[in-house]
């Protein structure tokens, strides 16, 4: 839930986190995230990184699509997380792809209106 939160904390949106676990075995789960513009791509996997290791002293395997950041795969072996564009996610469709896996429920951080 922490990759969730810290991609909702930089306005990612139609943030969705399944449990591939049983249907994939290289990896538990998919934290699907999108964004509006490549800059905010970018903003929202520098989030995701340094939440996971400040909480969790999780560091990326692995990148890719940085360079486009159309759709940028952080891959931490367990957890990977993709955040794409809205055109590409729409696209794509993952969320289709994977229809067999359980949605995983999750609540963004309750911020202060104080």
């Amino acid at each position: 839930m922490v990759a969730a939160r810290a991609a909702d904390d930089k306005q990612g949106t139609d943030i969705v986190v399944l449990d591939v676990g049983d249907i994939i075995g290289i990896t538990e789960i998919f934290v699907l995230v999108s964004a509006n513009n490549t800059r905010l791509v970018r903003t929202i996997c520098d989030e995701v990184e340094l939440a996971l290791k400040v909480e969790d002293d999780l560091a990326p395997r692995s990148i890719e699509g940085l360079k486009d950041s159309s759709w940028v795969l952080l891959d931490y072996g367990v957890l990977v997380v993709h955040v794409f564009l809205q055109e590409t996610r729409d696209f794509y469709e993952l969320e289709r792809l994977w229809t067999d896996a359980p949605q995983v429920e999750w609540e963004p951080e309750r911020r202060s209106t104080v």
